[in-house]
């Protein structure tokens, strides 16, 4: 399952995509973790210290080997320089699987030991005072879409993205890359906003969406939620001493999180599980590729020198995990 965290600034959005990391981890399911915010919390909200979260390697940094190493014998794609963030991938392409070694995440991931189970984690890198006034940050999440594309996963298999905060993610088809997406909102009005945004963004093009309530203090709370969200409001979570001890420094073993925000945590799991059974493999495919086009009408092609629609594979559709164990996406073949 491709899972992603969305919500405001200072929502609890990486908290929770931490803890729903560690919830999975615990049960022995594998996981790959992503840091895709700008401001690089996640190292740390998974018990990273501060200096070891900074010598954390950079997907951007390591883009031009990713690129390669996904471009394996695609034949339309003529050199790693013409790929771009939204490259889909083809009969030849090399894809990525949750459960393997590759020099992808050789490069680029790094394990992290919980208190139950562990998890891979990826980070995008943070947005330095070097990039200020001459790159976007969306040249750093690039390299997570790119992955997205040419991600094969399969059931109880998760990878789970933090996003960066508000809906600035939908200047990128970043968004459209995920069986479900979980909004975290605290009951206030700017929560509520922030809400509303993606789930109009969203309807378009079929990104399921649910919202969890965090920070509710009590009944008002969830009235609020309940009245402004709808069905979209899967769950809340509560106050929590474990979360509070955590961000003091502590590392608290997960079995002492609170029994109602562990059963939050359970919830989403069951929700992100029967996401996988509804996914629809032909129009993921389709998304990337019409983003692709986007990017290649509206600045890749004058940049690339290139048409980059002539990438396309027509024919291919990214599937489900394929049963040959093959690295790459055979000819003649749907996977």
């Amino acid at each position: 399952m491709k899972i992603a965290f969305v919500g405001k600034g200072g929502s609890g959005k990486t908290t929770l995509s931490a803890l729903f990391i560690r919830h999975l981890a615990a049960m022995g399911r594998p996981v790959i973790a992503v840091d895709a915010d700008i401001n690089q919390h996640l190292g740390p909200a998974l018990g990273l210290t501060d200096d070891q979260a900074a010598e954390l390697p950079s997907l951007g940094s390591h883009l031009p080997e990713i690129k390669e190493y996904l471009r394996g014998s695609n034949p339309l794609i003529r050199s790693s320089d013409e790929m771009i963030k939204t490259t889909p991938p083809g009969r030849g392409s090399r894809l990525l699987r949750i459960v393997e070694e590759n020099p992808v995440y050789a490069s680029c991931a790094r394990p992290i030991a919980l208190d139950e189970g562990s998890v891979r984690l990826l980070a995008t890198g943070a947005f330095t005072e070097e990039d200020l006034g001459v790159a976007c940050y969306h040249s750093k999440v690039g390299a997570v879409e790119l992955l997205l594309n040419h991600l094969l996963d399969g059931p109880d298999e998760y990878l789970v993205t933090d996003m960066t905060a508000g809906s600035d993610s939908f200047a990128s088809g970043l968004f459209t890359r995920f069986d479900l997406t979980f909004l975290v909102a605290e009951p206030t009005r700017k929560g509520i906003s922030v809400y509303r945004q993606y789930r109009d963004y969203a309807r378009d093009f079929g990104v399921r969406l649910k919202v969890i309530g965090n920070k509710v203090q009590g009944p008002d709370d969830l009235a609020f939620l309940r009245r402004e969200v709808g069905d979209d409001l899967l769950a809340t979570f509560g106050q929590s001493d474990w979360v509070r001890r955590l961000e003091q420094g502590a590392e608290p073993p997960l079995k002492s999180l609170e029994p109602a925000n562990r059963t939050v945590l359970e919830e989403l799991r069951i929700e992100a599980d029967a996401a996988y059974g509804r996914r629809d493999a032909r129009r993921y495919t389709e998304q990337a590729v019409l983003f692709h086009r986007r990017n290649a009408e509206s600045w890749a092609n004058s940049k690339v020198g290139i048409d980059l629609a002539t990438q396309v594979d027509e024919d291919f559709v990214l599937g489900g995990l394929a049963d040959d164990g093959e690295r790459t996406a055979p000819a003649g073949a749907h996977v």
